[in-house]
C-alpha cells in the first residue's frame, strides 16, 4: 500500500500536469465545425464543374477550393478515376460532387446501346471502387445526347447536367482568357464548365474565385442550386441547355495530353 505522503505528491503533479498550458490547450481544444449547408433560395450561387478528370493538376485545384471553402463537380471518365484514385478519393472527402463522363470519352450517339451502357456502368462501377460513392450525376462527353443516352440514364437513375456557361480554357490555355470568360458567362445558378487537365485553369482558380466571391457569389455543388435540388433521373439541366447548338463549341476533340497522362497522381 503507498504511504500518504506518495499519494500527495502524485496528485500534486497530476494537478501540476493539467495546470500547463499544452494539457490546457489540449482539453479545451474546439471541435471542427462543419460549415452549414448553403440555401441557393436566399443567396446568390454558381457552379464550377470540371470534366474529363481527375486531371494530373487535381491537387492543386483542390487545395485552392479547400482554402476557399468552395465545393465542384467533378465529371470524371472512368479510365482517369482509375488511374488516379488518390485524386478521386479526396473530391469525395472533401465533399465535392461526383458525375459520371464515361468511360473514354466517345461521341455516345455514334455507339450501340450496349456500349454506351458499357461506358456508364464501367465508369460508375470505378468510380465507386475508388471513392465509395458512385457518382450522382451523368454529363455525356461534348454534351451529346440522343432518346436513348436519356433512357438508360434514367433507367441509371442518373439525372443529365449539361452547362450554360463556358471557359473556352482547352482552346485558350491562357489565364486571362479563361478568368475573363468565366466572369463573362457568369450568372446566378449558372453552371460553368472547365477542366481539371488545363494547367491555366487551376492556376487562375484563387483569382477567379475571389472575384467571383466578390460578386457576391457561393460556388457550390450543381445539386445545390435553385431547379436542381429535386433533378429526378433522366432530367436534363439546366433548363433549355439541351437545346443550345453551341454547347459541343466548349468542349475539346478529345481530351488533351494532360489529361492522358495515368501514371500521373497514383
Amino acid at each position: 500500500m503507498k504511504s500518504p505522503v506518495r499519494l500527495l505528491l502524485a496528485a500534486a503533479c497530476t494537478a501540476a500536469l493539467l495546470s500547463s498550458p499544452t494539457a490546457a490547450w489540449s482539453a479545451n481544444k474546439p471541435k471542427a465545425e462543419k460549415a452549414p449547408p448553403v440555401d441557393c433560395a436566399k443567396v446568390k450561387c454558381i457552379a464550377l464543374t470540371f470534366d474529363d478528370g481527375p486531371g494530373k493538376y487535381a491537387d492543386k485545384l483542390l487545395d485552392t477550393l479547400k482554402k476557399t471553402n468552395s465545393k465542384a463537380t467533378f465529371f470524371l471518365e472512368g479510365q482517369y478515376a482509375k488511374s488516379r484514385k488518390a485524386f478521386a478519393k479526396r473530391m469525395a472527402v472533401e465533399g465535392h460532387e461526383l458525375g459520371n463522363h464515361s468511360y473514354t470519352h466517345p461521341h455516345l450517339r455514334e455507339l450501340s446501346e450496349e456500349k454506351i451502357r458499357e461506358e456508364l456502368t464501367r465508369t460508375q462501377d470505378i468510380v465507386k471502387q475508388a471513392t465509395g460513392k458512385a457518382p450522382t450525376l451523368l454529363r455525356p462527353p461534348y454534351g451529346e445526347l440522343d432518346e436513348r443516352v436519356r433512357a438508360i440514364a434514367a433507367e441509371m437513375r442518373l439525372p443529365i447536367v449539361l452547362w450554360n456557361g463556358g471557359s473556352r480554357d482547352w482552346a485558350t490555355k491562357n489565364e486571362k482568357a479563361i478568368y475573363d470568360e468565366v466572369l463573362k458567362n457568369a450568372k446566378r445558378d449558372g453552371v460553368i464548365l472547365m477542366h481539371d487537365w488545363v494547367e491555366q485553369t487551376v492556376k487562375v482558380m484563387p483569382k477567379l474565385i475571389a472575384a467571383l466571391q466578390k460578386q457576391g457569389y457561393h460556388i457550390v455543388s450543381v445539386s445545390s442550386l435553385r431547379g436542381a435540388q429535386d433533378l429526378k433521373a433522366g432530367d436534363i439541366y439546366p433548363v433549355g441547355s439541351e437545346k443550345d447548338d453551341d454547347l459541343a463549341s466548349e468542349t475539346p476533340d478529345s481530351p488533351g495530353p494532360e489529361a492522358a497522362s495515368p501514371e500521373d497522381g497514383m
